[in-house]
């Protein structure tokens, strides 16, 4: 997740962190799409005083959800249309109409969704959480930073750590990469089991030449079960760069055998360790 191009690192670990961590709630909670147990509302709508306007809204919500899980925006945005037709001051829907033309690529609707959300409710973490995200795609990175610290300086915010990775993915872009750390090391003292922020922080640190630290992390990632091809590659460029080749070879094996169509695998062979 070249850090100074989101586009090129945009990898298995950093696309998981963008798909699973940046883009909406309803992956672990991550970028904020309907509200829910990490939201920084203290006045959520519960079932019992829910009018049935909203009802009918978030039913058409819960369906646009399921669609944008699978992939199928199209039909995700009209179940969105539909809600908000039903109820035009429906903040979650227009964050989802947000989410769905960000991943769409277009990024002027999606900002109208999300600025439309916050005008709505504006003290929502995870809404301006995933604003920052997009200002971070935009390259707007004062502004990106500017809503990541409203998303933490709300007090019932509990997801915390997928602003804090946010931050350091957008420091990282923008080539701040001592900042990209410090963020980085936030998430990870939040949540050192998350294989999208080990595999971020040790990159940083392998980026900034810090060999030796990069190695405790990306180690430690790469001895689970959720090490990965491109976590793998790193860990063997780390050891390069350490100087250890039996390490290296060590890592290469799996690297072989589990993902030989890879595109680490084949610049393993090449030798290309500083594309």
């Amino acid at each position: 997740m070249n850090p100074g191009k989101i586009g090129r690192r945009r990898s298995s670990y950093q696309g998981w962190g963008l798909a699973a961590c940046l883009g909406l709630v309803l992956l672990t909670g991550c970028a904020g799409g309907m509200r829910g147990a990490d939201s920084s509302h203290a006045d959520l709508v519960t079932p019992s005083d829910e009018t049935d306007v909203r009802r009918r809204a978030r039913i058409r919500l819960e369906l646009a959800s399921n669609y944008f899980q699978s992939d199928k925006m199209e039909v995700a945005l009209d179940e969105v249309k539909k809600s908000l037709a039903t109820d035009p001051n429906y903040a979650d829907a227009h964050n989802l109409r947000g989410l769905i033309y960000m991943r769409m690529g277009d990024l002027p609707l999606a900002e109208d969704g999300f600025q439309r959300a916050l005008a709505l409710s504006p003290r929502d973490a995870n809404l301006l959480h995933n604003y920052g995200w997009l200002q971070c795609q935009q390259r707007r990175f004062a502004q990106a930073d500017k809503l990541f610290n409203e998303a933490l300086s709300q007090p019932m915010y509990q997801a915390k750590v997928k602003t804090w990775m946010a931050k350091g993915l957008c420091y990282e872009s923008a080539g701040q990469h001592k900042a990209a750390e410090e963020a980085l090391f936030k998430a990870y003292e939040i949540d050192a089991g998350n294989p999208v922020v080990a595999y971020n922080l040790a990159n940083v640190l392998y980026v900034q030449g810090d060999v030796a630290r990069a190695q405790f992390y990306i180690r430690r990632l790469n001895n689970s079960d959720q090490a990965n091809a491109e976590s793998l590659w790193l860990g063997i460029k780390v050891e390069r760069a350490r100087g250890d080749r039996l390490a290296m070879a060590q890592l290469a094996g799996p690297l072989g055998k589990r993902f030989p169509e890879s595109r680490e695998w084949l610049a393993y062979q090449r030798g290309a360790f500083n594309e």
